[in-house]
């Protein structure tokens, strides 16, 4: 269960990372060109928006990276970078993957509670 947090924590930062550049570049392309009426408007939080385009993929990334040695604080991580995207972002096209899978590897992570060493890992 590890290995599969490991992988699906590491594979959905990375697409949370893609999904975070183009919020954060949309962001700021609004405030520097300005509305486009019908178009393009600005978010009601834009400092929101930014803060979890870069907050989430780093947890999902070091979540990913702890899982296999620490997997109560990887799984923690993946855990809140799901929920920070769930919250700013909404569930949507282009957010139901990495949500989904940090969101599943937090729940293996949490769930790999007896560790294959002999000593406990929480």
């Amino acid at each position: 269960m590890r290995n599969a947090a490991l992988v699906l924590g590491v594979i959905g930062g990375i697409l949370a990372m893609i999904v975070g550049f183009f919020v954060y570049g949309y962001t700021v392309f609004i405030d520097w060109f300005g509305e486009i009426p019908d178009l393009a408007a600005q978010v009601d939080n834009p400092e929101l928006y930014r803060t979890m385009a870069f907050v989430s993929p780093i947890l999902a990334i070091a979540g990913g990276a702890m899982a296999r040695s620490r997997a109560l604080w990887g799984g923690v991580l993946l855990l809140l970078s799901a929920a920070g995207m769930l919250y700013a972002f909404g569930f949507g096209v282009f957010t139901m993957f990495p949500i989904a899978f940090c969101g599943v590897a937090g729940v293996l992570a949490l769930a790999a509670g007896r560790p294959d060493e002999e000593h406990a890992h929480f």
